[in-house]
């Protein structure tokens, strides 16, 4: 069950106006999750890989790839909507950062909690864990390399890019595992969908 079949149960219906209002709604709450940072040694944590992992799980991997890819629109649109901005850039400058491998990170991550959701691994807490896990992972694998382009590889990478990170994403990743589909859970019970 995604959240598109809870939203679409509760009217009867399948169409583009839900789909498009679903994914816009994704993209905001991606856009307000980077906004809400978690102070963390040695550096505060937003909150944004606990939601694109959270899309992937309630909207599946289409719907899920169509929202980030909205959001990063949005960003290369030059709103405000990734972490740190407008203080530290906005638009395409931003993307091209050191952060940029890590944003084009989220389609990967989405697109493969999605491909796992809809083979139910939502549906049991310890895939649904499971999955967050790896999906939270892959977005390093584009980040570090993109962060190594920019800053040079001779650099410390894991040091700069993975190792302050990791204890804060694995924490997301399983909040991300037990409260989303636990909310999808909770509103098709509400709507008997």
């Amino acid at each position: 069950m995604t959240i598109y079949s809870v939203i679409a149960g509760r009217w009867g219906t399948r169409n583009l106006a839900i789909d498009g209002t679903t994914i816009f709604a994704a993209s905001l709450l991606l856009a307000l999750s980077a906004g809400i940072a978690v102070p963390f040694y040695p550096v505060p944590i937003t909150m944004q890989t606990f939601v694109v992992i959270g899309l992937g799980l309630t909207l599946g991997p289409a719907r899920g790839v169509a929202a980030i890819t909205l959001y990063l629109a949005e960003g290369a649109a030059g709103f405000p909507v990734f972490a740190g901005t407008p203080e530290k850039g906005i638009g395409l400058a931003y993307m091209m950062g050191p952060t940029g491998g890590y944003l084009l990170g989220y389609l990967p991550a989405v697109l493969f909690a999605g491909w796992l959701a809809v083979r139910g691994w939502d549906r049991d807490p310890l895939y649904a864990v499971a999955a967050a896990l790896v999906a939270g992972a892959v977005i390093y694998v584009p980040g570090l390399l993109w962060l190594g382009a920019v800053l040079g590889f001779d650099k410390p990478l894991f040091q700069l890019g993975l190792y302050p990170f990791i204890f804060g994403d694995i924490v997301k990743a399983l909040l991300a595992a037990l409260v989303f589909p636990a909310t999808l859970k909770w509103l098709g019970a509400q709507g008997g969908g």
